[in-house]
């Protein structure tokens, strides 16, 4: 992987391989983000099954938007 670096100070601009440190780092973070968005989505999954349960015993949607706080 290579990674650009912009100097402020005098505009230069070069090219440098990332370390193994970063690459681990970049991967990482990387793995950390999809953990995050699979949690979030499973949260989502969950409250949309729970409003369509809620709309299923005959509650309106409002009624059950607001059991479940939305």
């Amino acid at each position: 992987m290579i990674k650009t670096i912009f100097d402020v100070s005098t505009g230069e601009v070069t090219e440098a391989q990332l370390s193994t440190d970063e690459i681990a780092f970049i991967e990482e973070s990387e793995s950390q983000r999809q953990a995050v968005m699979l949690v979030e989505q499973a949260r989502i999954d969950a409250k949309n099954s729970a409003l369509a349960k809620l709309l299923a015993l005959g509650l309106t949607e409002d009624e059950a938007n607001s059991l479940l706080g939305i």
